[in-house]
């Protein structure tokens, strides 16, 4: 399937209603943007809890995650 819609000049676009129903997603939904190196991007509907999504956005907070942090948080 294939939809086509406008960007804003505030960088906005509204999700074609087909697209919204095929990804079962509705107002108050979380999507996440996925870029490939082609600079293709993939959408999809991010769950409550989205374990692999946390898991690459972990990867991405290598300034927290030394061995300071470790001690003064380790009993969280």
């Amino acid at each position: 399937m294939i939809a086509v819609a406008k960007i804003t000049a505030k960088g906005q676009t509204t999700i074609p209603q087909e697209i919204r129903a095929a990804m079962q997603v509705g107002p108050g939904d979380l999507i996440a943007w996925e870029l490939a190196e082609d600079g293709s991007a993939r959408v999809r509907r991010l769950d409550p809890v989205d374990l692999p999504y946390l898991r690459a956005l972990e990867g991405t907070l290598s300034e927290w995650s030394g061995a300071a942090d470790e001690r003064a948080y380790h009993d969280l």
